[in-house]
């Protein structure tokens, strides 16, 4: 999916119908939107709030009315929403907008949030690395984030792991560790 073509035609489809949504986004339809990653992605991953029912029902309508765009049936979705007992205390007065339209309002987490969560993901499915060479974090900002990744799961290899993957992700950076 063209995340910014299909949020202009979604926006437009809810302010037709008199309905809007405004949400906490983050993945790579946030970073997308923000222009870090050009690449084309599945789903618009909403923290929070849940997603109301009216708005999940004209987001099926929509992908049937589009079949164009390609999207698949829960193409905006909570499926992050675990992540909200994860982040540090304060992040919601930390988040940055990144889309206004006429009936969707969307923002995300502050950049060490972001960067967080995308840390987290690459170190869980190692999928996400392009998406976090992409963020370029700083040196600093990696090492304020290991810990922070390194308590995000029980797994007693999982600190291992993570070591494996900042180090990968460094090595790309040209931090050279």
């Amino acid at each position: 999916m063209n995340v910014v073509t299909t949020l202009k035609q979604f926006d437009e489809f809810l302010f037709q119908r008199g309905e809007s949504f405004s949400a906490v986004v983050i993945g790579g339809a946030a970073l997308n939107v923000m222009s870090i990653i050009q690449r084309e992605t599945i789903d618009v991953d909403c923290l929070e709030p849940a997603i109301p029912e009216t708005i999940l029902v004209a987001a099926s309508e929509f992908r049937k009315s589009f079949p164009q765009f390609g999207l698949i049936e829960k193409w905006i979705n909570n499926g992050p929403e675990s992540l909200l007992k994860e982040l540090e205390a304060g992040w919601r007065s930390r988040t940055v907008e990144i889309y206004r339209g006429k009936a969707l309002h969307f923002s995300s987490l502050g950049r060490l949030d972001l960067i967080k969560t995308k840390l987290f993901a690459y170190c869980d499915r190692d999928t996400d690395l392009q998406d976090c060479i992409a963020l370029k974090p700083t040196e600093a900002e990696l090492n304020d984030c290991i810990a922070w990744v390194s308590y995000r799961d029980a797994n007693p290899m999982w600190p291992k792991n993570v070591k494996i993957h900042f180090e990968r992700l460094r090595k790309h950076l040209g931090y050279g560790k």
